[in-house]
């Protein structure tokens, strides 16, 4: 099997993505954007994605369409994902996950040089548009405790937040880069204004890198 390639505008650095779990995310958020796709299966594991070859010089994306690391999936799934990582000998991958505390028991498994992400779309906890997500609080907690990663923050979709709140996430999960994104998929979610997006940028740039979206300009109008 061949490896697919990127085509979404999550991350410009990103040349592939690959997914052993697929079907419907466990977290239920309602803008998860595989929802445009229409109605997915139950999650599962699909082996045949083990013989997939993840070439070489390539920035993969693992788990981009259903969390790998979300509390239900079992931790077979992500041994023999992980598994078939290190036989690439590879460093350039990306885990993305809403709950990151999963990262550290796997460790010792993930390839050493791998990005670890999390999202925090705001610091307050909107519970009609999160599912069951875990707290934006508890993932940024979390991610403080992998600091021999890089580690990545996506902002994305911003949601309305509280400054100071927000700001004492994003500098707890210690990140290399902030990507900063606005909704895409006509959600209806509760957004900040302009001057609230601009002047978080303007603070999160005193200690990390941002990477804005383009969807973000709709905001900044």
């Amino acid at each position: 099997m061949s490896l697919n390639p990127s085509k979404g505008n999550m991350y410009d650095f990103i040349t592939h993505t690959f997914n052993t779990v697929k079907g419907t995310c466990p977290h239920g958020y309602t803008y998860c954007y595989m929802r445009r796709f229409g109605e997915q299966k139950p999650v599962r594991f699909d082996a045949k994605e083990l013989k997939t070859d993840l070439g070489a010089r390539n920035f993969i994306f693992v788990g981009s369409s259903c969390d790998m690391w979300a509390e239900d999936i079992p931790n077979s799934w992500i041994s023999e994902t992980l598994g078939k990582c290190r036989e690439a000998d590879l460093d350039a991958f990306l885990f993305q996950s809403k709950s990151p505390w999963r990262f550290e028991p796997w460790a010792g498994s993930i390839p050493a040089g791998s990005i670890l992400c999390t999202t925090v779309e705001t610091n307050r906890t909107y519970r009609n548009v999160m599912g069951i997500c875990p707290t934006p609080w508890s993932r940024a907690l979390s991610m403080a405790n992998l600091s021999t990663f890089r580690r990545f923050v996506t902002i994305e979709p911003i949601m309305d937040f509280d400054f100071d709140a927000l700001v004492e996430l994003v500098k707890r999960c210690e990140p290399e880069q902030v990507n900063i994104g606005a909704d895409s998929g006509g959600n209806h979610l509760p957004e900040p204004s302009a001057e609230k997006v601009r002047a978080l940028i303007d603070e999160l740039q005193k200690f990390t890198t941002i990477a804005r979206k383009t969807n973000l300009a709709r905001l900044l109008k």
